[in-house]
């Protein structure tokens, strides 16, 4: 896949590290040009928002952060049996585990990307898990769409073009864990599996409670 690296952009500095520019070549090397600019995206929308509310954050570790959050979602870092947010998490971690970067490093950046699609627990953490949530709730959900100035909004997709998102990101959600289905319980990409197959029964926590082992 061969991108245009660009710097700067809507005012926000995109990270170009040793570490930054490693992580940005597996996006390329393993991801698609839609996750690519899914990604990008995020980063630029997390940021924005964190300027918009004057929050300090790691540029560095949220860039890392938006890069790996869905690479779970393709072959070369799926796992047959975890969630997909834990397969980018684990994989953004053993990545700068290998930069030798300190445990409260990993440990923010493996929660910033397990937890981005947790609704009300991701907003309430530290600044790069608030924020990352926020910027792929915007991309994905328009959610803060209010917030976006048609400026940046222009800027950032003429950058890193949508190209059909919404038709296209259920379907890309889905081919990362169709083949794991029961990953999805207790989350919203259930949601996905349901919308993606017909038959498709959720699993129940109120019959895992009902049918336990338990006599009373």
């Amino acid at each position: 896949m061969s991108v245009n690296r660009i710097k700067s952009l809507a005012g926000i500095t995109i990270p170009d590290s040793a570490i930054a520019t490693q992580a940005t070549e597996l996006l390329l090397e393993h991801g698609t040009e839609f996750i690519y600019n899914h990604s990008l995206r995020v980063f630029l929308f997390s940021s924005l928002n964190g300027k918009r509310v004057n929050l300090q954050y790691d540029a560095e570790l949220l860039y890392v952060s938006s890069v790996f959050h869905d690479l779970g979602l393709t072959p070369h870092y799926s796992s047959p049996d975890k969630r997909f947010e834990v397969d980018g998490a684990n994989a953004a971690r053993d990545f700068l585990k290998s930069h030798g970067l300190p445990g409260e490093s990993l440990q923010l950046v493996w929660d910033t990307i397990a937890l981005h699609t947790t609704i009300g627990i991701a907003e309430h953490k530290e600044a790069e898990v608030a924020l990352m949530y926020s910027g792929v709730g915007l991309d994905v959900m328009g959610e803060g769409y209010e917030h976006l100035s048609p400026e940046n909004r222009e800027e950032i997709i003429a950058a890193f073009p949508r190209s059909g998102f919404k038709q296209s990101i259920i379907p890309t959600f889905f081919s990362g864990f169709e083949h794991k289905t029961d990953t999805t319980f207790g989350n919203i990409k259930a949601d996905v599996c349901a919308y993606m197959l017909p038959d498709f029964k959720r699993k129940n926590f109120c019959d895992c409670i009902l049918h336990s082992p338990w006599s009373e």
